[in-house]
């Protein structure tokens, strides 16, 4: 905790805000073409009010290819007419506001669509260009340049280099993509790149966004010379998952260089000039937490995911050490810990906490598990649990559509329906990234593809992605007025910790309950128990304000969470 931090209430949003991701496209449609869109997260604003969260967060909405739905962006300065346009969004924004929510947009500096203008012009230039210099253009190895300029491997699978095909029609220079082939990576060390991104802040700034996600904000420098990845790097790393390689220690030369903290200092001026708290938040997959911490330095970005609890197992002793170690780090820089359970890039939590994933693999079942051996019952308890814990630790917290609903990872969507670039990337051993990102269920009837639509015709085959049959279990509607649904449990869980003032951001101190028992406490009498392990005795006389499931008399049952009143 920083010391002398203001009061809840008097200090930043930004430090205590639980916000809400909507993946654009799979939220909700307002004009029957099975792609959700921006009238559609109008529609559920009402929705998102009564769910009690500060803000959302929207994956990217600009005009794209969608080969990578969104994150290949082909003008910064503009919104996808399938989303419904710029008008549209300036509503959206404006409406939010007047429910009290922030709205925080996505923006993507690491990379452009190979489809935006100046990536276009590149191709259209010669070697040596300025044109090309806002990209990272080399020269092959080779007798004829035929090699790529080095071994780096993409994120999505394959090599990082794409050779391309010159002017006078012979091969020539090669470009480097670190995800998809359609993704070419920006050169920031091109002034001109440097200016056209503050350019883009200010502008969505000036239409009352109140904050960025920025999208592989440790990926943007490279280090000089574009040096091989060192051999025992190579074999120790790249036989294991992308997130592993992410995420580890070991030197890796495409992420988490100097440069990019001189251009998030630049963007942390542009973001105090304008009023309201606005602020950017960092997803920056990097290792140890101390390494994050540098990210969100008092003149830096303000918030930065904490990533370690979507690669944590389910044991106390393991999420213990991950909790000390995230306020640790972040306390010396005086930035609040934010905790992230689920997102559109990994398996949902309920999946994950049950079979014991850590998002560790290249192919489908490394990554997904086997999902015959899922006890839903179990997993959906464990990622109640575990929503408790976070919402009761120190900072914010990010939320990902339809965990509200203990929706769970869907792994039958047909091969031919695949869209995420991992499938074909990885020679088809990695289904990917589409199980979380299925269409959300509004309503229980499968007219209109379980309510995502509008357009009651729609059928779930319509839709982009296909909702399976079974999906109208999880619905919206049939939770509404079941006051044991996981809706009205999160419903619930907002509402106190929004009339909590010792939640969010502050202090909080670990409560000994043995070793199988995660426990803290925080200002106001307030304690979180998450029992790991055989059932346990509750403080005697400590009011219950909310649980996970049932509680035996004053015992916490295994895999089950308890907010306590501690008495004095």
């Amino acid at each position: 905790m920083i010391s002398g931090l203001a009061p809840r209430g008097q200090r930043p949003w930004w430090r205590d805000a639980v916000t809400y991701q909507i993946y654009i496209r799979s939220f909700a449609d307002s004009n029957g073409d099975g792609i959700g869109d921006i009238g559609g997260i109008r529609s559920k604003l009402g929705y998102l009010e009564k769910l009690g969260i500060d803000a959302i967060w929207i994956t990217p909405w600009y005009p794209s290819p969608q080969r990578d739905h969104g994150y290949d962006v082909a003008d910064y300065l503009d919104i996808e007419p399938d989303y419904g346009g710029l008008k549209e969004g300036e509503l959206l924004i404006r409406e939010a506001h007047e429910l009290g929510m922030k709205v925080i947009i996505d923006i993507v500096p690491n990379h452009t669509s190979d489809q935006h203008r100046w990536f276009q012009g590149a191709l259209n230039s010669q070697p040596g260009s300025s044109e090309r210099d806002r990209y990272i253009f080399r020269q092959g190895k080779g007798v004829n340049g035929e090699l790529p300029p080095n071994n780096w491997q993409a994120v999505f699978g394959g090599p990082a280099w794409k050779r391309v095909i010159e002017s006078d029609g012979r091969a020539g220079q090669w470009y480097l993509h670190l995800f998809a082939q359609e993704q070419p990576d920006l050169n920031w060390e091109n002034s001109e790149v440097v200016r056209h991104f503050e350019d883009i802040l200010k502008f969505w700034l000036d239409k009352g966004v109140d904050g960025f996600r920025i999208d592989v904000a440790h990926g943007l420098f490279k280090e000089s010379g574009l040096p091989d990845i060192r051999r025992s790097w190579i074999e120790r790393i790249f036989g294991r998952s992308n997130l592993t390689r992410m995420l580890s220690p070991e030197h890796k030369p495409f992420w988490d260089q100097e440069g990019v903290h001189q251009v998030y200092r630049s963007w942390r001026k542009i973001l105090d000039s304008y009023p309201g708290d606005r602020m950017a938040v960092a997803e920056a997959w990097v290792s140890p937490a101390s390494r994050i911490a540098r990210y969100v330095r008092s003149d830096e970005i303000q918030n930065s995911f904490n990533f370690e609890m979507l690669t944590s197992l389910w044991k106390a002793d393991e999420i213990r050490k991950r909790i000390n170690n995230s306020i640790s780090a972040l306390a010396e820089v005086g930035a609040p810990t934010s905790w992230v359970f689920n997102n559109h890039d990994v398996v949902r939590s309920l999946d994950r906490l049950d079979l014991g994933l850590a998002n560790h693999g290249d192919t489908t079942f490394s990554r997904q598990g086997d999902g015959s051996r899922l006890d839903i019952a179990r997993g959906t308890l464990r990622a109640k649990s575990a929503t408790l814990m976070a919402l009761a630790l120190p900072g914010c917290t990010y939320l990902y559509q339809g965990e509200e609903l203990g929706l769970p990872e869907v792994r039958d969507i047909p091969e031919d329906r695949l869209t995420d670039p991992r499938w074909k990337m990885s020679n088809y051993a990695d289904r990917g990234r589409d199980g979380c990102r299925v269409p959300i269920p509004w309503k229980s009837s499968p007219r209109g593809a379980f309510g995502f639509s509008n357009d009651e015709n729609l059928t779930a085959e319509q839709a982009w992605l296909p909702p399976s049959p079974w999906w109208g279990e999880y619905s919206a509607e049939s939770q509404e007025d079941d006051p044991n649904s996981t809706l009205n449990f999160y419903r619930k869980a907002l509402a106190i910790r929004k009339n909590e003032p010792g939640l969010g951001d502050g202090p909080m101190e670990w409560i000994d309950a043995g070793g199988q028992v995660v426990a803290f406490s925080r200002a106001g009498g307030f304690a979180c128990y998450i029992n790991f392990g055989k059932e346990i005795a509750l403080p005697k006389g400590s009011p219950v304000l909310h649980s996970s499931g049932p509680l035996s008399e004053n015992f916490l049952p295994t895999d089950t969470a308890v907010w306590l009143r501690e008495k004095k």
